[in-house]
């Protein structure tokens, strides 16, 4: 079975991929071939311009699958800040503007928030939604993950992406970017979202197999 994952994200990808090889998970499921980007000539990008995460991730998996024949993953995700307003949310990736990079949208949030003194005022927290969709059956599940935190003063830690480096989740006294990925799919917004897909495909027999090929029953 193959899946493409509607990302040129590098990082999205590797966590999707490290998230289903878990010896814990049916082999079935483990065997999954998750393909990306890199699988495929032209592979387009694709403009998101709703306000909304679920949206978002719908537009990307249905225009991916019509692109590459095959069951798409796509996720649309960002940082909510409550002293932001709810900033970035879904202009989390482009927060900076036009040329962002993580970098760039990072040290931008830390300067929004250079006032702010008190960690316990600088609640924030990931949001995931995780579209499925396969052509002939449309979204075939809608995955959402949540994570509550805080965002710190500093940048720590290699592990991880976007804003990572500066969210240090509930229940932790260090970033995201410092956790294993072990502990980050525990927790993480994406993990939480992956659980959700995981369950889905486990639902699955193999009798049902075309559900996620796009097959038709004879």
């Amino acid at each position: 079975m193959e899946i493409v994952i509607a990302s040129k994200n590098k990082g999205k990808i590797k966590e999707i991929r490290h998230f289903f090889s878990n010896s814990l998970l049916p082999q079935n499921i483990r065997e999954i071939k998750w393909l990306s980007f890199e699988d495929f000539v032209g592979f387009p990008d694709v403009d998101e311009g709703s306000e909304s995460f679920t949206e978002n991730a719908k537009l990307k998996a249905q225009q991916i699958a019509e692109f590459t024949g095959k069951t798409a993953l796509a996720d649309d995700s960002g940082l909510e800040v409550d002293a932001l307003g709810g900033n970035p949310g879904v202009t989390s990736s482009r927060y900076a503007g036009p040329d962002s990079t993580d970098e760039k949208n990072r040290k931008k949030l830390l300067s929004e928030l250079r006032e702010i003194s008190s960690i316990k005022k600088r609640c924030a927290r990931f949001k995931c939604v995780m579209v499925l969709y396969s052509l002939g059956n449309d979204f075939i599940n809608i995955s959402e993950g949540v994570c509550e935190g805080k965002i710190g003063f500093t940048e720590t830690g290699e592990n991880g992406f976007g804003y990572d480096s500066i969210f240090i989740p509930d229940g932790f006294d260090k970033t995201m970017a410092e956790l294993s990925n072990s502990e980050k799919n525990g927790i993480s917004h994406r993990g939480k979202a992956l659980e959700g897909l995981a369950k889905f495909l486990k639902s699955k027999t193999n009798a049902e197999k075309n559900i996620l090929t796009g097959e038709q029953n004879d």
